[in-house]
């Protein structure tokens, strides 16, 4: 029963990782339904009913303890300004990438941030990279050359979000808050700017969230779904399937896109262009099968020292980490569970840091 149980757990995982990073990856189809709203009146509903719906989503669980935790500690407020200022440029970027025609540029950003993600480990944190990874980044600099020779100028929509999301993602180990909190966390700091913007765009005769029929308004409130669903399903994946997975499943989004931006929205693709994504590409197989290949080491030297333990009679061992990553979870996947399982999910897997991270809230 324990190993049926199981197995239901990791199948419920993973068709929550590919629900969210399947969203995520369809996202392209969903912003230029919101025309003809542009980009800044399009992201400013984003921040209001993304915080309305995380704010239901909170209600029902009853978690409110962090928020007055948070607000008691000004560093860590401190660092949640920053994520949302910088949340809020790389949402911006994306959604006027896509409904100006650049949605293959705007994938790329996303392909090459944890090569970004690497070199600010280098250069901020002083981390240290093995041979392979020095090599990816490497290639991933040589692809942004020839993509800069290929656009006839740096890929800036790419490099604004690669940066732009490195960047949150730091800001948000430092402040450790689960995913849906860190949500309700940033879109509250968001939330009076952007109800301000619409109030005075509606006031100077630019808002279309009345003018353009029920339809239009219903697709505007619907962005706070959009926003906040993929997160959800994250959540209830990452509590159930080992990081190592998800690293896997996290190359789902931008190939989506990349597909959309090409075969459904006809970007053109030159030969130079093929060329540098070619490259990016090769950076990225080195740099997931350097983290494959340090996974298993890690797991087999786990297991070793299991054993190891068990023969001297050792108790307790099988509480190392990593021994609970599909544990502690309920398999109904439910919005409620899920909301609950973020808050564990953090803690419940092997360290990220072998893995090439694209964030829980790859928030495009």
């Amino acid at each position: 029963m324990a190993g049926k149980s199981k197995a239901g757990e990791g199948r419920t995982g993973l068709l929550n990782g590919f629900a969210a990073y399947g969203m995520w990856g369809l996202v392209p189809l969903f912003w230029p339904l919101l025309k003809p709203a542009g980009a800044g009146e399009i992201l400013a509903h984003r921040m209001v009913w993304s915080l309305a719906f995380v704010a239901v989503a909170l209600i029902v669980v009853r978690r409110w303890k962090w928020a007055g935790e948070l607000l008691r500690q000004p560093r860590r407020l401190a660092l949640v300004t920053v994520a949302a200022a910088v949340i809020t440029v790389n949402w911006g970027v994306y959604i006027w990438a896509v409904n100006s025609g650049h949605v293959v540029e705007a994938s790329l950003g996303y392909f090459i941030n944890p090569l970004v993600t690497i070199a600010m480990g280098v250069l901020l944190l002083k981390e240290r990279l093995r041979p392979v990874q020095w090599v990816a980044v490497g290639v991933g600099l040589a692809a942004v050359l020839v993509l800069t020779v290929g656009y006839g100028r740096p890929p800036w929509i790419s490099l604004c979000l690669a940066f732009s999301f490195a960047v949150y993602g730091l800001v948000k180990k430092k402040v450790n808050l689960g995913g849906v909190e860190s949500l309700a966390a940033e879109t509250a700091i968001q939330f009076l700017p952007a109800l301000g913007y619409l109030l005075w765009l509606s006031a100077h005769g630019g808002s279309t969230f009345t003018g353009e029929g029920a339809g239009h308004s219903a697709l505007l409130a619907s962005t706070g779904i959009v926003t906040a669903l993929p997160l959800v399903c994250f959540g209830a994946a990452a509590i159930r399937v080992p990081l190592s997975t998800l690293g896997l499943l996290q190359y789902m989004a931008p190939v989506f896109q990349f597909l959309l931006g090409v075969l459904y929205f006809g970007e053109a693709m030159p030969p130079e262009r093929w060329a540098g994504f070619a490259l990016v590409w090769l950076a990225l197989v080195l740099l997931t099968g350097d983290a494959w290949r340090t996974s298993r080491r890690t797991a087999q030297a786990l297991r070793a020292s299991r054993l190891l333990a068990a023969e001297a009679g050792m108790p307790g061992v099988a509480g190392m980490p990593g021994a609970a990553a599909t544990g502690g979870a309920s398999a109904t996947g439910g919005i409620a569970d899920a909301v609950r399982e973020d808050h564990t999910a953090r803690s419940a897997s092997a360290p990220a840091a072998e893995v090439p991270e694209v964030s829980p809230l790859a928030k495009q």
